[in-house]
């Protein structure tokens, strides 16, 4: 490995060496009492690696060690989303955690080895490198879920998040083998030069659809997705707003990495596995999310709505469609901050509170609050002018532009399904009959949270803070 390599690979590196250190000094001094001081520096060190990324040497993409790993303007928008929005999450949790006995000084370390297996994710070229980001990242996620031992909940969902994952990972090697018998190599340029059109092996093709099924269950797409309402129920709420958002960036830039950098020569193939992932997923959410009460199993459908949104975007099959999954992605990051902003602002004598009744005349109270999470709940629903309808206009039009015009339809009728249970919220918040009050949260990183990301959704109506362009150009870096 040259020295160009290294530079390449530095950002990563310096995470993993912080990690380690981290972890020896804090095992062997203060150990959890070191824990709100390992927040806020993993927080400073997120936000300043996403920093050096999106402002260092942006031009043309770099392949270290024979393509096993590969920087390129898709594989820097997509860390620096992953950065931000991790940062992000790990700082607003860090009271929550802290005032419920649950902040280990092992939580912000398994999160920047998770944060850097997402980026190894990101810039795979090869199968292998694919496996091991992918298994770096599950591994320190199953252990956060579970973080709260003294509950049956989180116990119960780490256990399903392993054992479920852990049959993924088994659908995921199973295709990735019989991609390497048909195709005699793990790199994605190898593979993409003997799967093109009209000379594909079988065999290779039976490889791709357990791969997909393997990164499916990754990002929640039904019907993939049994895992994703019991976990984000029984994790801890700053593990949940986590899970909502670095990793399924992570996951679906993954995914466009997969079919476009090792299959991009039979996009007719593996359009329609995507096509008929998106219609489930946006369906399947939409309608099971009506009946919940839990408004963070209610976040868990939610999710898997918009990744069947997402995948619209990419089952076009075109520059455009990765450009408009990367658009949606970002814009649904910033929306799921906000709201897990405010969803761990509720509690009641110190309590953490879920149930969505207990929002009732919310706005009487707190009406700032509850104005900006009416401006999020919109925005989700995808009700313009906010940011999230033009979030749904790219993918929308991503999938007309594709010849998938049947598909774009779905997605308009499973959004005004989906709108259903985002406006029974608003109800609460503003018309229901009170009953408990809720405690009156002080935290000003949450406020801060919530009131900047709704101002985004109103303020980004103009051009969208440039996500659009920066998307275009890392959408161009992989699909040329």
């Amino acid at each position: 490995m040259t020295v160009a390599d290294l530079s390449v690979i530095l950002p990563e590196i310096v995470l993993c060496c912080y990690a380690m250190v981290a972890l020896l000094v804090a095992a062997y001094t203060g150990k959890d009492e070191t824990a709100p001081l390992l927040v806020w520096t993993t927080t400073g060190i997120f936000f300043l690696t996403a920093i050096w990324i999106g402002l260092g040497p942006s031009g043309g993409t770099h392949v270290v060690q024979e393509g096993l790993f590969i920087d390129d303007g898709f594989a820097r928008f997509a860390k620096v989303a992953i950065l931000l929005s991790a940062a992000a999450v790990l700082l607003m949790g860090e009271g929550y955690m802290a005032r419920r006995d649950l902040l280990r000084f092992e939580y912000p370390l398994l999160v920047t080895l998770a944060v850097v297996g997402m980026m190894v994710m990101v810039s795979a070229g090869n199968l292998m490198s694919l496996y091991m980001g992918l298994e770096l990242q599950s591994l320190s996620l199953y252990v956060v879920a579970a973080l709260r031992r003294d509950s049956v909940r989180s116990t119960e969902a780490g256990l399903k998040y392993f054992v479920l994952g852990a049959l993924s990972s088994g659908l995921l090697l199973y295709g990735a083998s019989l991609t390497y018998g048909f195709a005699g190599t793990t790199d994605f340029a190898g593979i993409v030069t003997v799967a093109t059109e009209g000379h594909v092996p079988l065999g290779l093709l039976f490889g791709l659809v357990f791969l997909v099924s393997g990164l499916a269950f990754k990002v929640s797409a039904a019907p993939f997705h049994m895992w994703t309402p019991d976990v984000y129920e029984g994790s801890p709420t700053p593990v949940t707003a986590f899970f909502a958002t670095a990793p399924k960036m992570a996951a679906m830039a993954l995914f466009a990495r997969l079919v476009h950098g090792a299959f991009g020569g039979v996009v007719g193939d593996w359009q329609q596995v995507l096509a008929l992932l998106s219609v489930i997923s946006m369906f399947l959410g939409s309608i099971a999310a009506i009946g919940q009460t839990n408004i963070k199993r209610l976040m868990a459908y939610s999710s898997i709505t918009h990744m069947g949104y997402a995948l619209m975007g990419l089952a076009a099959g075109t520059a455009f469609g990765v450009q408009a999954m990367l658009v949606y992605m970002a814009i649904y990051v910033t929306m799921n901050v906000g709201t897990f902003a405010f969803i761990l602002s509720m509690g009641r004598d110190g309590q953490p509170v879920t149930d969505i009744s207990s929002l009732n005349n919310y706005a009487n109270r707190e009406p700032m609050k509850a104005l900006a999470m009416l401006v999020l709940l919109f925005s989700l629903a995808g009700v313009p002018p906010l940011v999230g309808f033009f979030g749904k206009y790219y993918v929308l039009r991503a999938a007309y532009d594709g010849g998938l015009a049947w598909l774009a339809v779905a997605g308009v009728i499973a959004s005004v399904i989906g709108a259903f249970y985002y406006l029974r919220i608003v109800y609460y918040l503003y018309f229901g009959q009170e009953k408990e009050v809720l405690d009156h949260d002080t935290s000003p990183v949450l406020g801060v949270m919530l009131v900047v990301s709704a101002a985004a959704m109103v303020v980004g109506v103009v051009n969208l803070f440039g996500v659009d362009t920066m998307a275009a150009a890392a959408a161009a870096a992989l699909v040329p």
